[in-house]
């Protein structure tokens, strides 16, 4: 039988974040080991030895044919790792986590450097850019201010204040409007922002708005 989630969490949960930060990257992309060490120094720094661990058993323990037949095993993402370099590949991601781990060396604080860095740090802002402003959504809503209105109706509201703490961690970030262009498409917004507005200066008017529910900010309005 496949595994459960429990099961897969268990034995490959965080392996499954490390290999999945280098989705769209390649294996030998520095960035993305970077961005995951980065991320889990920040956030939960207990889980770079789980994943070292993980790395290792499943280096020394890949699924054997019965294991694969029965579907119990991780399906581990395809990064372009040849077969027969998979085994020495995952060693070195556990030597390179176990180093970080051992001198305390953290990567030094920047802005997200790959898409899985972007959205791990900012779940719920993702949610909403990649939910309620794809390119679907001036068919789904009519505008910026519908679609806003229609999250704020449908989303918990301890999700609401994380996202508007998320939208002011980035635009804290050293970034110009390039940079906030490059974070928004990474988020999955695929709509350009209301006129007059530059991403940055939505993104601030954004903001304002969840910060004060009551005030009237035009093409970012809704219901609270």
């Amino acid at each position: 039988m496949s595994l459960t989630p429990a099961e897969h969490d268990r034995k490959y949960g965080e392996l499954d974040q490390v290999l999945r930060a280098h989705i769209g990257h390649g294996p030998r992309d520095p960035q993305a080991l970077t961005g995951y060490l980065r991320h889990a120094w920040r956030t939960r720094p207990w889980a770079i030895a789980v994943a070292e661990q993980q790395l290792r058993e499943y280096a020394a323990n890949p699924p054997g044919r019965v294991r694969v037949r029965l579907g119990e095993f991780y399906a581990a993402p395809d990064l372009g790792v040849p077969d027969e370099e998979l085994h020495d590949w995952l060693v070195g991601l556990a030597d390179r986590l176990a180093e970080s781990l051992e001198s305390g060396q953290a990567p030094p604080p920047a802005p997200p450097a790959t898409r899985w860095e972007w959205h791990a740090r900012f779940p719920e802002l993702a949610q909403l850019l990649g939910g309620w402003f794809s390119q679907d959504m001036p068919v789904e809503f009519g505008d910026h201010a519908s679609a806003l209105a229609d999250y704020l109706d449908t989303t918990a509201p301890d999700l609401v204040a994380r996202l508007t703490g998320e939208l002011h961690d980035l635009l804290a970030l050293p970034l110009e409007e390039d940079g906030l262009v490059h974070a928004v498409t990474a988020l999955g917004m695929e709509v350009d922002p209301p006129a007059p507005y530059t991403r940055g200066a939505w993104l601030t008017a954004l903001a304002t708005r969840l910060r004060s529910p009551r005030e009237s900010v035009p093409g970012v309005s809704g219901t609270a």
